[in-house]
Protein backbone atom coordinates (compact mmCIF):
# COMPACT_ATOMS: atom_id res chain seq x y z
CA UNK A 1 0.00 0.00 0.00
CA UNK A 2 1.70 3.33 -1.13
CA UNK A 3 -1.04 5.10 -2.80
CA UNK A 4 -2.71 7.62 -0.71
CA UNK A 5 -5.76 7.68 -2.98
CA UNK A 6 -6.40 4.04 -2.13
CA UNK A 7 -5.77 4.99 1.68
CA UNK A 8 -8.54 7.40 1.56
CA UNK A 9 -10.99 4.91 -0.05
CA UNK A 10 -10.48 1.94 2.53
CA UNK A 11 -12.66 3.24 4.86
CA UNK A 12 -15.47 4.29 2.35
CA UNK A 13 -15.29 0.60 1.85
CA UNK A 14 -16.24 0.26 5.60
CA UNK A 15 -18.76 2.59 5.05
CA UNK A 16 -20.49 0.82 2.32
CA UNK A 17 -20.33 -2.76 3.74
CA UNK A 18 -22.06 -0.99 7.39
CA UNK A 19 -24.80 0.91 4.91
CA UNK A 20 -25.47 -3.08 3.70
CA UNK A 21 -25.85 -4.38 6.66
CA UNK A 22 -29.43 -4.73 9.09
CA UNK A 23 -29.83 -1.63 11.99
CA UNK A 24 -30.71 -3.88 14.15
CA UNK A 25 -27.32 -5.96 13.78
CA UNK A 26 -25.03 -3.32 15.95
CA UNK A 27 -22.37 -5.92 16.54
CA UNK A 28 -21.70 -6.61 13.18
CA UNK A 29 -21.36 -2.86 12.74
CA UNK A 30 -18.91 -2.46 15.17
CA UNK A 31 -16.62 -5.68 13.89
CA UNK A 32 -17.03 -4.06 10.57
CA UNK A 33 -16.11 -0.44 12.02
CA UNK A 34 -13.17 -1.94 13.94
CA UNK A 35 -11.56 -4.10 11.03
CA UNK A 36 -11.85 -1.26 8.61
CA UNK A 37 -9.92 0.85 10.96
CA UNK A 38 -7.18 -1.54 11.69
CA UNK A 39 -6.52 -2.43 8.10
CA UNK A 40 -6.32 1.47 7.36
CA UNK A 41 -3.88 1.71 10.34
CA UNK A 42 -1.77 -1.13 9.65
CA UNK A 43 -2.13 0.19 5.47
CA UNK A 44 -0.42 3.33 7.30
CA UNK A 45 2.06 2.16 9.15
CA UNK A 46 3.15 0.14 6.05
CA UNK A 47 3.23 3.66 4.65
CA UNK A 48 5.74 5.17 6.90
CA UNK A 49 7.75 1.92 6.26
CA UNK A 50 8.51 2.86 2.57
CA UNK A 51 8.83 7.04 3.61
CA UNK A 52 12.29 8.29 2.57
CA UNK A 53 13.35 10.14 6.08
CA UNK A 54 15.87 12.51 4.39
CA UNK A 55 13.96 13.29 1.33
CA UNK A 56 12.17 16.83 1.97
CA UNK A 57 10.24 16.64 -1.26
CA UNK A 58 6.36 15.18 -1.38
CA UNK A 59 6.30 11.31 -1.06
CA UNK A 60 3.62 9.46 -2.70
CA UNK A 61 2.68 11.80 -5.10
CA UNK A 62 -0.30 11.45 -7.40
CA UNK A 63 -2.16 13.76 -9.62
CA UNK A 64 -5.32 13.13 -11.32
CA UNK A 65 -7.35 15.81 -13.54
CA UNK A 66 -10.26 16.64 -11.42
CA UNK A 67 -12.16 19.83 -13.28
CA UNK A 68 -9.71 20.73 -16.20
CA UNK A 69 -11.48 24.24 -17.00
CA UNK A 70 -10.84 25.58 -14.03
CA UNK A 71 -7.29 24.03 -13.52
CA UNK A 72 -8.44 21.81 -9.96
CA UNK A 73 -6.87 18.47 -9.87
CA UNK A 74 -7.37 15.85 -7.11
CA UNK A 75 -3.56 16.25 -6.08
CA UNK A 76 -1.86 14.27 -3.33
CA UNK A 77 1.43 13.87 -1.37
CA UNK A 78 2.72 13.95 1.85
CA UNK A 79 6.04 15.25 3.83
CA UNK A 80 7.08 13.98 7.17
CA UNK A 81 4.66 16.57 9.16
CA UNK A 82 1.61 15.22 6.93
CA UNK A 83 2.61 11.53 7.62
CA UNK A 84 3.00 11.82 11.43
CA UNK A 85 -0.53 13.01 11.56
CA UNK A 86 -1.84 11.12 9.29
CA UNK A 87 0.14 8.19 11.48
CA UNK A 88 -1.93 9.48 14.40
CA UNK A 89 -5.46 10.01 13.04
CA UNK A 90 -5.28 5.94 11.31
CA UNK A 91 -3.77 4.27 15.06
CA UNK A 92 -6.21 6.39 16.91
CA UNK A 93 -9.46 5.32 14.97
CA UNK A 94 -9.50 1.74 15.62
CA UNK A 95 -8.95 2.89 19.45
CA UNK A 96 -12.24 5.27 19.26
CA UNK A 97 -14.07 2.23 17.72
CA UNK A 98 -12.77 -0.41 20.43
CA UNK A 99 -13.12 2.14 23.54
CA UNK A 100 -16.74 2.95 22.94
CA UNK A 101 -17.91 -0.68 22.26
CA UNK A 102 -20.33 -0.70 24.94
CA UNK A 103 -20.67 2.99 24.85
CA UNK A 104 -24.23 4.60 25.33
CA UNK A 105 -24.23 7.03 22.42
CA UNK A 106 -27.14 8.50 23.34
CA UNK A 107 -27.85 9.48 20.08
CA UNK A 108 -30.83 10.71 17.87
CA UNK A 109 -29.69 8.23 15.19
CA UNK A 110 -28.63 4.74 14.98
CA UNK A 111 -25.52 3.43 15.82
CA UNK A 112 -24.86 2.28 12.33
CA UNK A 113 -24.99 5.77 11.27
CA UNK A 114 -22.62 6.56 13.98
CA UNK A 115 -19.77 4.55 12.68
CA UNK A 116 -20.46 5.41 9.29
CA UNK A 117 -20.06 9.01 10.00
CA UNK A 118 -16.62 8.38 11.87
CA UNK A 119 -15.53 6.22 8.58
CA UNK A 120 -16.19 9.00 6.25
CA UNK A 121 -14.62 11.37 8.81
CA UNK A 122 -11.13 9.27 8.80
CA UNK A 123 -11.18 9.70 4.91
CA UNK A 124 -11.29 13.37 5.14
CA UNK A 125 -8.75 13.47 8.20
CA UNK A 126 -6.23 11.25 5.60
CA UNK A 127 -7.15 13.32 2.75
CA UNK A 128 -6.97 17.16 4.08
CA UNK A 129 -3.27 16.19 5.15
CA UNK A 130 -2.57 15.10 2.28
CA UNK A 131 -3.97 17.78 -0.24
CA UNK A 132 -1.69 19.29 -2.37
CA UNK A 133 -4.38 21.01 -4.07
CA UNK A 134 -5.43 24.16 -2.51
CA UNK A 135 -9.05 23.67 -3.89
CA UNK A 136 -9.23 20.39 -2.73
CA UNK A 137 -7.77 21.49 0.81
CA UNK A 138 -10.64 23.72 0.86
CA UNK A 139 -13.14 21.13 -0.21
CA UNK A 140 -11.93 18.85 2.24
CA UNK A 141 -12.06 21.20 4.92
CA UNK A 142 -15.27 21.91 4.79
CA UNK A 143 -16.73 18.77 3.75
CA UNK A 144 -15.42 17.66 7.49
CA UNK A 145 -17.99 20.20 9.37
CA UNK A 146 -20.54 17.89 8.30
CA UNK A 147 -19.66 14.23 9.73
CA UNK A 148 -18.37 16.54 12.78
CA UNK A 149 -21.75 18.17 13.38
CA UNK A 150 -23.88 15.19 13.18
CA UNK A 151 -21.47 14.00 15.32
CA UNK A 152 -21.66 16.53 17.88
CA UNK A 153 -25.46 17.10 17.63
CA UNK A 154 -26.55 13.71 16.96
CA UNK A 155 -25.39 12.05 19.55
CA UNK A 156 -24.16 13.04 23.34
CA UNK A 157 -25.49 14.68 25.72
CA UNK A 158 -26.50 18.10 27.56
CA UNK A 159 -26.86 20.99 24.85
CA UNK A 160 -25.43 19.06 21.91
CA UNK A 161 -27.71 20.65 19.30
CA UNK A 162 -26.44 24.31 20.19
CA UNK A 163 -22.99 23.05 20.69
CA UNK A 164 -23.02 21.71 17.46
CA UNK A 165 -24.62 24.61 15.78
CA UNK A 166 -22.02 26.83 17.52
CA UNK A 167 -19.22 24.90 15.75
CA UNK A 168 -21.17 25.02 12.74
CA UNK A 169 -21.09 28.76 12.58
CA UNK A 170 -17.58 29.69 13.85
CA UNK A 171 -16.16 27.12 11.17
CA UNK A 172 -17.85 28.39 8.56
CA UNK A 173 -17.03 31.89 9.20
CA UNK A 174 -13.15 30.88 9.04
CA UNK A 175 -14.10 28.65 5.95
CA UNK A 176 -15.80 31.73 4.01
CA UNK A 177 -12.03 33.98 5.13
CA UNK A 178 -10.38 31.32 3.53
CA UNK A 179 -12.52 30.63 0.34
CA UNK A 180 -12.37 34.39 -0.24
CA UNK A 181 -8.42 34.49 -0.27
CA UNK A 182 -8.09 31.30 -2.32
CA UNK A 183 -10.42 32.79 -5.55
CA UNK A 184 -7.84 35.86 -4.97
CA UNK A 185 -5.01 33.66 -5.54
CA UNK A 186 -6.31 31.70 -8.18
CA UNK A 187 -7.07 34.96 -9.87
CA UNK A 188 -3.68 36.44 -9.53
CA UNK A 189 -2.41 33.11 -10.98
CA UNK A 190 -4.23 33.36 -13.69
CA UNK A 191 -2.67 37.04 -14.33
CA UNK A 192 1.14 35.50 -14.05
CA UNK A 193 1.26 32.52 -15.89
CA UNK A 194 -2.11 30.52 -15.91
CA UNK A 195 -4.42 29.90 -13.37
CA UNK A 196 -3.79 27.00 -10.87
CA UNK A 197 -4.96 26.03 -7.63
CA UNK A 198 -1.65 23.98 -7.16
CA UNK A 199 0.27 24.76 -4.20
CA UNK A 200 3.61 24.94 -5.32
CA UNK A 201 2.90 27.35 -8.12
CA UNK A 202 0.88 29.18 -5.89
CA UNK A 203 3.95 30.01 -3.31
CA UNK A 204 5.92 31.93 -6.09
CA UNK A 205 3.19 34.46 -6.73
CA UNK A 206 4.29 37.56 -6.81
CA UNK A 207 1.83 40.32 -4.66
CA UNK A 208 2.22 43.24 -2.70
CA UNK A 209 2.78 43.26 1.06
CA UNK A 210 -0.88 44.27 1.64
CA UNK A 211 -2.57 41.63 -0.38
CA UNK A 212 -0.44 39.26 1.22
CA UNK A 213 -1.40 40.33 4.54
CA UNK A 214 -5.12 40.29 3.48
CA UNK A 215 -4.97 36.91 1.81
CA UNK A 216 -2.47 35.66 5.00
CA UNK A 217 -5.56 36.29 7.93
CA UNK A 218 -8.48 35.00 5.79
CA UNK A 219 -6.51 31.61 5.82
CA UNK A 220 -5.06 32.40 9.73
CA UNK A 221 -8.35 33.03 10.89
CA UNK A 222 -9.88 30.05 9.42
CA UNK A 223 -7.35 28.18 11.32
CA UNK A 224 -7.41 29.92 14.19
CA UNK A 225 -10.87 28.87 14.71
CA UNK A 226 -10.48 25.23 14.12
CA UNK A 227 -6.96 25.47 15.90
CA UNK A 228 -8.61 26.85 18.43
CA UNK A 229 -6.30 30.02 19.37
CA UNK A 230 -7.60 32.56 21.50
CA UNK A 231 -9.66 34.43 21.35
CA UNK A 232 -11.44 32.22 18.55
CA UNK A 233 -11.95 29.06 21.07
CA UNK A 234 -15.22 29.36 22.54
CA UNK A 235 -16.34 26.76 20.84
CA UNK A 236 -14.45 24.00 22.00
CA UNK A 237 -15.52 23.59 25.91
CA UNK A 238 -19.08 23.62 24.54
CA UNK A 239 -18.55 20.74 21.76
CA UNK A 240 -16.29 18.46 24.37
CA UNK A 241 -18.80 18.79 26.89
CA UNK A 242 -21.75 17.85 24.79
CA UNK A 243 -20.17 15.16 22.46
CA UNK A 244 -19.27 11.31 23.06
CA UNK A 245 -15.75 10.76 24.58
CA UNK A 246 -14.68 9.01 20.62
CA UNK A 247 -16.20 11.81 18.96
CA UNK A 248 -14.38 14.33 21.50
CA UNK A 249 -10.91 12.18 20.88
CA UNK A 250 -11.27 12.56 17.19
CA UNK A 251 -12.39 16.30 17.54
CA UNK A 252 -9.32 17.79 19.92
CA UNK A 253 -7.31 14.91 19.24
CA UNK A 254 -6.96 15.38 15.35
CA UNK A 255 -9.39 17.61 13.31
CA UNK A 256 -7.90 20.67 15.32
CA UNK A 257 -4.23 20.00 14.47
CA UNK A 258 -5.95 20.68 10.50
CA UNK A 259 -5.57 24.07 12.22
CA UNK A 260 -2.10 24.12 13.10
CA UNK A 261 -0.75 21.92 10.43
CA UNK A 262 -2.96 24.40 7.86
CA UNK A 263 -1.22 27.26 9.30
CA UNK A 264 2.84 25.12 8.65
CA UNK A 265 1.87 23.88 5.02
CA UNK A 266 -0.57 26.79 3.66
CA UNK A 267 0.19 30.22 5.88
CA UNK A 268 4.12 30.18 6.20
CA UNK A 269 4.20 28.49 2.42
CA UNK A 270 1.99 30.87 0.57
CA UNK A 271 2.44 34.11 2.62
CA UNK A 272 6.36 34.08 4.01
CA UNK A 273 6.37 37.70 4.44
CA UNK A 274 3.02 38.17 5.97
CA UNK A 275 3.80 35.41 8.34
CA UNK A 276 7.04 37.40 9.74
CA UNK A 277 4.71 40.76 9.49
CA UNK A 278 2.07 38.96 11.79
CA UNK A 279 3.92 36.46 13.84
CA UNK A 280 4.81 39.50 17.21
CA UNK A 281 1.08 39.11 17.24
CA UNK A 282 0.16 35.27 16.78
CA UNK A 283 3.17 34.88 19.70
CA UNK A 284 0.91 37.34 21.65
CA UNK A 285 -2.06 35.60 20.98
CA UNK A 286 -0.37 31.95 21.55
CA UNK A 287 0.99 33.12 25.44
CA UNK A 288 -2.11 34.07 26.67
CA UNK A 289 -4.12 30.39 24.99
CA UNK A 290 -1.12 29.02 27.31
CA UNK A 291 -2.31 30.93 30.42
CA UNK A 292 -5.67 31.57 29.83
CA UNK A 293 -6.87 28.25 28.46
CA UNK A 294 -4.33 26.71 31.75
CA UNK A 295 -6.33 29.64 34.18
CA UNK A 296 -9.38 28.34 33.35
CA UNK A 297 -8.96 24.91 33.38
CA UNK A 298 -8.10 25.41 37.09
CA UNK A 299 -11.38 26.81 37.68
CA UNK A 300 -13.32 23.80 35.74
CA UNK A 301 -16.05 21.17 38.20
CA UNK A 302 -16.80 19.63 34.75
CA UNK A 303 -14.33 17.07 33.93
CA UNK A 304 -14.91 17.47 29.67
CA UNK A 305 -14.58 20.84 30.20
CA UNK A 306 -11.39 20.70 32.00
CA UNK A 307 -9.77 18.59 29.38
CA UNK A 308 -11.02 21.33 26.31
CA UNK A 309 -9.21 24.29 28.26
CA UNK A 310 -6.29 22.07 28.95
CA UNK A 311 -6.12 21.89 25.35
CA UNK A 312 -6.60 25.70 24.46
CA UNK A 313 -3.08 25.71 26.60
CA UNK A 314 -1.38 23.05 24.69
CA UNK A 315 -2.28 24.36 21.60
CA UNK A 316 -1.23 27.89 22.46
CA UNK A 317 2.22 25.96 22.66
CA UNK A 318 1.84 24.65 19.34
CA UNK A 319 1.00 27.73 17.45
CA UNK A 320 4.22 29.52 19.44
CA UNK A 321 6.42 26.54 18.51
CA UNK A 322 4.88 27.28 14.41
CA UNK A 323 5.78 30.92 14.67
CA UNK A 324 8.88 31.05 16.55
CA UNK A 325 10.61 30.60 13.10
CA UNK A 326 13.21 27.93 14.50
CA UNK A 327 13.79 24.42 13.36
CA UNK A 328 13.29 23.59 17.01
CA UNK A 329 10.17 24.98 17.50
CA UNK A 330 8.86 23.65 14.64
CA UNK A 331 9.78 20.25 15.28
CA UNK A 332 8.17 20.81 18.74
CA UNK A 333 4.95 22.24 17.63
CA UNK A 334 4.89 18.96 15.19
CA UNK A 335 6.09 16.78 17.71
CA UNK A 336 3.36 18.41 19.95
CA UNK A 337 0.75 17.70 17.83
CA UNK A 338 1.06 14.11 17.58
CA UNK A 339 1.53 13.82 21.56
CA UNK A 340 -1.16 15.65 22.18
CA UNK A 341 -3.03 13.46 20.32
CA UNK A 342 -2.60 10.70 22.65
CA UNK A 343 -2.52 12.36 25.62
CA UNK A 344 -6.13 13.90 24.58
CA UNK A 345 -7.25 10.45 23.58
CA UNK A 346 -6.65 8.99 27.09
CA UNK A 347 -7.92 11.70 29.25
CA UNK A 348 -10.93 11.72 27.08
CA UNK A 349 -11.45 7.72 27.07
CA UNK A 350 -10.47 6.81 30.85
CA UNK A 351 -12.57 10.16 31.37
CA UNK A 352 -15.70 8.70 29.56
CA UNK A 353 -14.82 5.32 31.16
CA UNK A 354 -15.45 6.86 34.59
CA UNK A 355 -18.29 9.17 33.97
CA UNK A 356 -20.38 6.32 32.11
CA UNK A 357 -19.74 4.49 35.56
CA UNK A 358 -20.29 7.53 38.30
CA UNK A 359 -23.23 8.57 36.09
CA UNK A 360 -21.41 12.28 36.56
CA UNK A 361 -19.12 14.41 34.72
CA UNK A 362 -18.35 16.37 37.91
CA UNK A 363 -14.80 16.19 39.04
CA UNK A 364 -15.97 15.65 42.80
CA UNK A 365 -18.30 13.09 42.30
CA UNK A 366 -15.14 10.93 42.08
CA UNK A 367 -13.21 10.54 45.42
CA UNK A 368 -11.71 7.75 46.21
CA UNK A 369 -11.41 5.74 43.06
CA UNK A 370 -7.76 4.65 43.78
CA UNK A 371 -9.47 2.41 46.12
CA UNK A 372 -12.52 1.02 44.37
CA UNK A 373 -11.20 0.95 40.78
CA UNK A 374 -7.06 1.40 40.85
CA UNK A 375 -6.49 0.34 37.02
CA UNK A 376 -8.70 2.85 35.60
CA UNK A 377 -7.27 5.26 38.63
CA UNK A 378 -3.73 4.79 37.65
CA UNK A 379 -4.12 4.88 34.04
CA UNK A 380 -6.04 8.31 34.20
CA UNK A 381 -3.12 9.27 36.94
CA UNK A 382 -0.81 8.53 33.90
CA UNK A 383 -2.81 10.76 31.40
CA UNK A 384 -2.65 13.80 33.56
CA UNK A 385 1.23 13.56 33.73
CA UNK A 386 1.41 13.16 29.89
CA UNK A 387 -0.50 16.37 29.69
CA UNK A 388 1.64 17.97 32.73
CA UNK A 389 4.44 17.05 30.54
CA UNK A 390 6.13 15.15 33.07
CA UNK A 391 9.68 14.25 32.12
CA UNK A 392 9.38 10.34 31.06
CA UNK A 393 5.95 11.19 29.17
CA UNK A 394 6.00 12.21 25.29
CA UNK A 395 4.64 15.30 26.06
CA UNK A 396 7.42 16.72 27.44
CA UNK A 397 9.99 16.48 24.86
CA UNK A 398 7.56 18.47 22.23
CA UNK A 399 6.90 20.61 25.15
CA UNK A 400 10.87 21.07 25.83
CA UNK A 401 11.76 22.00 21.90
CA UNK A 402 8.71 24.78 21.89
CA UNK A 403 10.42 26.53 24.24
CA UNK A 404 13.95 26.02 23.50
CA UNK A 405 13.09 26.47 20.19
CA UNK A 406 11.16 29.66 20.83
CA UNK A 407 13.61 31.66 23.72
CA UNK A 408 16.25 31.55 20.86
CA UNK A 409 14.49 33.79 19.25
CA UNK A 410 11.78 35.44 21.48
CA UNK A 411 13.22 35.13 25.29
CA UNK A 412 10.19 37.03 26.79
CA UNK A 413 7.27 35.01 25.10
CA UNK A 414 8.92 31.87 25.85
CA UNK A 415 9.50 32.69 29.94
CA UNK A 416 6.02 33.83 30.34
CA UNK A 417 4.84 30.80 28.48
CA UNK A 418 7.03 28.93 31.31
CA UNK A 419 4.43 30.03 33.97
CA UNK A 420 1.74 27.89 31.86
CA UNK A 421 3.29 24.41 33.47
CA UNK A 422 3.40 26.10 36.89
CA UNK A 423 -0.46 26.19 35.95
CA UNK A 424 -0.47 23.17 34.77
CA UNK A 425 0.58 21.03 37.66
CA UNK A 426 -2.42 22.82 39.31
CA UNK A 427 -5.17 22.11 36.79
CA UNK A 428 -3.67 18.50 36.40
CA UNK A 429 -2.90 17.71 40.26
CA UNK A 430 -6.23 19.51 42.09
CA UNK A 431 -8.30 17.12 39.90
CA UNK A 432 -6.16 14.04 40.28
CA UNK A 433 -6.37 14.48 43.95
CA UNK A 434 -9.95 15.17 44.11
CA UNK A 435 -11.27 12.26 42.03
CA UNK A 436 -8.26 9.52 42.54
CA UNK A 437 -7.42 10.13 46.14
CA UNK A 438 -9.40 11.11 49.65
CA UNK A 439 -12.04 9.50 51.30
CA UNK A 440 -14.28 7.14 48.66
CA UNK A 441 -17.33 9.39 47.77
CA UNK A 442 -20.65 7.76 48.50
CA UNK A 443 -21.92 6.13 45.49
CA UNK A 444 -18.61 5.10 44.33
CA UNK A 445 -18.26 1.68 46.57
CA UNK A 446 -19.33 -0.55 43.91
CA UNK A 447 -18.31 0.84 40.82
CA UNK A 448 -16.19 -1.54 38.34
CA UNK A 449 -12.50 -1.84 37.39
CA UNK A 450 -11.79 -1.53 33.85
CA UNK A 451 -12.68 -4.64 31.67
CA UNK A 452 -10.22 -6.94 29.23
CA UNK A 453 -11.50 -4.49 26.45
CA UNK A 454 -10.83 -1.09 27.99
CA UNK A 455 -7.72 -2.35 29.01
CA UNK A 456 -6.69 -3.45 25.47
CA UNK A 457 -7.71 -0.39 23.88
CA UNK A 458 -6.27 2.25 26.52
CA UNK A 459 -2.78 -0.06 26.57
CA UNK A 460 -1.30 1.14 22.78
CA UNK A 461 -2.17 4.83 24.05
CA UNK A 462 -0.05 4.71 27.52
CA UNK A 463 2.55 2.81 25.55
CA UNK A 464 3.09 5.20 22.99
CA UNK A 465 2.81 8.41 25.52
CA UNK A 466 6.06 6.38 27.78
CA UNK A 467 7.47 4.94 24.71
CA UNK A 468 8.14 8.44 22.92
CA UNK A 469 8.74 9.67 26.44
CA UNK A 470 12.21 8.15 26.76
CA UNK A 471 12.59 7.39 22.82
CA UNK A 472 11.24 10.25 20.37
CA UNK A 473 13.95 9.68 17.81
CA UNK A 474 11.92 7.63 15.37
CA UNK A 475 9.25 10.41 15.12
CA UNK A 476 11.78 13.31 15.29
CA UNK A 477 13.98 11.50 12.15
CA UNK A 478 10.99 12.26 10.19
CA UNK A 479 9.97 15.51 11.36
CA UNK A 480 13.29 17.14 11.68
CA UNK A 481 14.46 17.27 8.05
CA UNK A 482 10.82 18.71 7.12
CA UNK A 483 10.93 21.00 9.63
CA UNK A 484 14.30 22.69 8.83
CA UNK A 485 12.74 22.67 4.98
CA UNK A 486 9.82 24.65 6.27
CA UNK A 487 12.36 27.47 8.01
CA UNK A 488 14.87 27.59 5.10
CA UNK A 489 12.05 28.28 2.82
CA UNK A 490 10.87 31.54 4.97
CA UNK A 491 14.47 32.29 4.51
CA UNK A 492 14.98 32.02 8.16
CA UNK A 493 18.16 30.10 10.17
CA UNK A 494 18.46 28.84 13.44
CA UNK A 495 19.98 31.78 16.06
CA UNK A 496 23.84 31.30 16.43
CA UNK A 497 24.70 30.35 19.86
CA UNK A 498 25.68 32.90 22.02
CA UNK A 499 29.58 32.58 23.87
CA UNK A 500 27.67 31.58 27.01
CA UNK A 501 26.14 28.28 25.08
CA UNK A 502 29.65 27.25 23.55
Amino acid sequence: MNSLTLLMLLPIVGTVVIAALPKANETLTKQVALATTLVVAAATIWLAVGFQRDNVDLQFVQKFSWIPSFGINFALGIDGLALVLILMSTVLAPIVVLAGWNESLGGRWSVKTFYILILVLETMMIGVFAATDVFLFYVIFEAMLIPVYFLIGGYGSGERSAAAVKFLIYSLFGGLLMLASIIALYVMSGDQGGHTFDLAALSHLQMSSTTQNFLFLGFFIAFAIKAPLWPLHTWLPDAAQSATPGTSVLLLGVLDKVGTFGMIRYCLTLFPDASKTFTPLILILSVISIVYGAFLAIGQRDLKRLIAFTSISHFGFITMGIFAMTSQGQSGATLYMFNHGFSTAALFLVGGWMISRRGSSTIADFGGLQRVTPVMAWTFFLAGMSSLALPGMSSFVSEFLVLVGTFTRYPVHAVIATFGIVLAALYILIPVQKALHGPTTPGNENLSDLNLREKIAIAPVIAIIIALGFYPSPLLKVINPASAHVIAQMGFTDPAPTNGDK
